[in-house]
């Protein structure tokens, strides 16, 4: 399969550029191990990079007729608000079980939101692209979603150049693999680890056993990092057998306390999904190889009832 390369990564840096953050590295106190905050992002998750690549990528004709896509939340926003940059109608199935947070959020950037059951939203999304038609921006699985994700690998590569690990939340793969793509060609000797809960660990065992593995909605929708529960396409693993060193699977306490030690050491507010990466490194660095370690949080976007339930 051809994978997505550092060309088309250095492409999408200068796509997103002035429209994503470029967030900084942040030391904190957890030496070895540096911060990349991408819930700071306008959106408040990396998802912004990806969306705006692929919607600024599309011929002028086929963005102005407008996007669908659909999402859990971060991805919706990330659609929703690069279409509002643009001017251009947005429609955005998200599944009847997202915090409300990430609905209403979605809804304010003026995008179109239909409610759908969490197992019917790509089915959902076709048809309304089909019926409209809409181009879709999938969460993942597009060549130019991965390159923008990899604009997070990119910025790690040219700020701490001496990266020995560097960790990535895991759930449909396009973060990793972009991620991933930047560090290999940029870093060749860092190692690249991603971090899936173990409510959700169907790529692990699918790395293990050399072959995509699905496991059904009801048990990956278990975990409370509910940005972490797709599945890989065959496209992003593809990728993902490329770049990855190695797998680690955290549980939900662990997720738990790195959502707080984020909260109370680093100041950031961090999602479920997005503090994942940092729950292997508080939790498991006896397993981590030697070096200095960049955690990507992926995200902060969490009703303020989950947020006081997960500070408690």
């Amino acid at each position: 399969m051809d994978l997505v390369s550092i060309e088309e990564i250095r492409d999408a840096a200068s796509r997103v550029k002035g429209v994503a953050v470029r967030t900084p590295l942040l030391a904190q106190g957890w030496a070895p191990l540096w911060l990349k905050p991408e819930s700071l992002q306008p959106i408040g998750a990396f998802k912004v990079r990806g969306a705006y690549n692929a919607i600024a990528a599309l011929t002028e004709d086929r963005r102005a007729r407008g996007v669908v896509a659909f999402s859990s939340g971060n991805h919706a926003q990330a659609v929703a608000y690069s279409a509002k940059r643009f001017g251009i109608p947005a429609v955005i199935l998200i599944p009847d079980v997202a915090p409300r947070a990430k609905v209403e959020a979605t809804k304010a950037l003026g995008a179109e939101v239909i409610e759908v059951p969490i197992d019917a939203q790509e089915s959902s999304a076709l048809a309304v692209a089909e019926e409209r038609g809409l181009t879709m921006i999938p969460p993942f699985d597009h060549r130019d979603v991965i390159a923008g994700q990899g604009t997070v690998g990119l910025e790690i590569a040219e700020d701490l150049p001496d990266a020995g690990v560097v960790l990535v939340p895991l759930s449909g793969g396009g973060l990793a693999s972009g991620v991933g793509t930047a560090i290999k060609a940029l870093l060749p000797d860092a190692k690249v680890i991603g971090v899936e809960p173990e409510l959700a660990a169907d790529t692990a065992e699918g790395l293990r056993a050399g072959r995509r593995i699905e496991w059904p909605m009801d048990m990956r929708a278990r975990t409370s990092a509910d940005g972490l529960r797709a599945q890989p396409s065959d496209l992003t693993f593809a990728h993902l057998q490329s770049v990855l060193d190695d797998v680690i699977t955290v549980s939900e306490e662990e997720i738990r306390d790195a959502v707080r030690a984020l909260a109370h050491r680093a100041r950031l507010v961090a999602e479920p999904s997005g503090a994942t990466a940092t729950a292997a490194f508080l939790s498991h660095r006896d397993a981590l190889p030697p070096g200095k370690v960049v955690s990507v949080v992926s995200g902060g976007n969490l009703d303020p009832a989950t947020l006081a339930d997960l500070l408690a």
